[in-house]
């Protein structure tokens, strides 16, 4: 269903039938792990123009990548993440190794 590069790759699908007999199926809840657990490759500056999909193309030669940088710095929104590291010239992201 989902590419092997993919956040959501290894969740379970599910499905559920609905009154009128048709099977949705869905990817099961995906829990975000803690950042400081992951494995560290490298940490990262980041400048206020940068977006984060080149940032993840930067470090892992892949613009999709860029979930791994948000789950290593807890972040919700890659966004915000980019905006304070940006502000904070002493701030560096967290870049993980990529696990299978």
């Amino acid at each position: 269903m989902f590419d092997h590069s993919s956040r959501y790759y290894a969740l379970a699908v599910a499905s559920f039938i609905l009154p009128d007999g048709h099977e949705v199926s869905y990817v099961r809840r995906r829990f975000l792990p803690r950042g400081d657990d992951a494995p560290l490759l490298a940490e990262i500056a980041v400048a206020p123009e940068e977006r984060i999909d080149l940032v993840a193309n930067r470090i892992y030669g892949d613009p999709l990548a860029f979930w791994r940088i948000c789950d290593a710095n807890d972040a919700m929104d890659p966004l915000e993440m980019l905006r304070d590291a940006a502000g904070d010239p002493t701030r560096r992201l967290r870049a993980p190794t990529p696990q299978a």
